[in-house]
């Protein structure tokens, strides 16, 4: 099942975070999960992240097990499946539910910065690479790309 969060789904969307960072097979080293993701995020600079965007969850058994963020001007911020549920479709279905809003709220392009692991995924969305970049995390590089769909 794909819905919109609540408030209410903070705590359980931080777990979904910090699991799908750190657990499960990645092409980024265990330093660089670290780096990325030291624990899981909480408290009201969380809360005020949340409440600042449109979030999508899937559920299994009323439990969330993906989310995808989405904000005005179309950039989608977060994307996280827990390792258990990749290749199961939540993907694509979080993303029609994106994208749905996205063209009823009139956008014409969504955006985001692609992890290494989330870059096939969106690719098979259609979107494509604007350029590479590499941030740098607790003294630690993470390559990823910025990437586009236009909508129109």
């Amino acid at each position: 099942m794909i819905r919109w969060a609540t408030p209410q789904d903070a705590d359980a969307l931080a777990q979904v975070f910090y699991m799908a960072v750190r657990d499960g097979p990645s092409p980024y080293t265990e330093a660089q999960r670290e780096a990325w993701l030291p624990a899981p995020p909480g408290g009201s600079d969380w809360a005020a992240r949340l409440a600042a965007v449109h979030i999508a969850v899937a559920e299994v058994a009323c439990r969330p097990v993906g989310f995808m963020t989405v904000e005005p001007g179309g950039y989608i911020d977060l994307a996280f499946i827990l390792p258990a549920h990749h290749g199961t479709g939540l993907f694509r279905k979080l993303y029609g539910h994106v994208e749905r809003w996205a063209r009823e709220a009139g956008e014409t392009r969504l955006w985001t910065h692609a992890s290494l692991m989330a870059q096939p995924a969106f690719r098979a969305m259609g979107f494509s690479i604007i350029h590479h970049e590499t941030v740098e995390r607790s003294g630690e590089s993470l390559t990823r790309a910025k990437m586009e769909k236009m909508l129109t």
